[in-house]
């Protein structure tokens, strides 16, 4: 085959990569809207629900905090004198999960060949995450504020009181305590009919 016959492929395929990627919601601070344009993103919430027990409105609270619904977020790059040196954690994908924590979930889970900028699998990375936070340090799933604590200072850090040293995580765990309520709120009002499929 001819090099202009290879690149060819390689463009093709780098466009059929890109076009699988799930453009973020048009409307992120509804969750109605959210799963109007994205059903999938429904069904993949309430399979975690039913599988971990954690509540639809508190994940998708809290992935929007991670990422905004971004596919490959990551955190932003550092600078030395306008040389970039790296960033400042692993975090990567719509949940944000580290390489240790996501090979913790992989092993764990059985779920090895699961992608962090999947959606389904950062979903229910989230679920699993939730799940460890309720039996490790006795923290409902319906409670929004310190499920965010945890899921950000780790279990550890959490137990340890890491979160307390620092108002600005104070702060945003309200945000998206606040944006669960809202969510929640909103969740009730069309659950009947993304159950009944009048959405998709």
């Amino acid at each position: 085959m001819s090099l202009m016959g290879k690149a060819s492929i390689w463009l093709m395929a780098a466009v059929l990569l890109t076009g699988c990627a799930t453009s973020p919601p048009r409307n992120p601070e509804n969750i109605c809207a959210i799963f109007e344009q994205h059903d999938s993103w429904y069904e993949a919430a309430t399979d975690t629900r039913e599988k971990w027990g954690a509540p639809v409105h508190v994940t998708m609270a809290m992935m929007y905090q991670e990422s905004s619904f971004i596919h490959d977020a990551r955190p932003p790059m550092r600078y030395f004198l306008f040389i970039p040196y790296g960033r400042a954690s692993s975090a990567y994908g719509y949940a944000q999960a580290k390489d240790e924590t996501w090979a913790d979930y992989q092993r764990e889970s059985g779920n090895g060949w699961s992608s962090r900028d999947d959606f389904d699998d950062a979903m229910d990375f989230m679920g699993w995450y939730m799940s460890k936070t309720s039996k490790i340090n006795g923290v409902s799933k319906w409670d929004a504020y310190r499920q965010y604590l945890n899921y950000h200072e780790g279990w550890g850090g959490y137990r340890r009181g890491s979160h307390q040293r620092k108002g600005w995580l104070l702060k945003t765990s309200r945000k998206v305590e606040a944006r669960a309520k809202r969510y929640a709120s909103q969740y009730w009002q069309c659950k009947d009919s993304l159950n009944s499929g009048w959405f998709g």
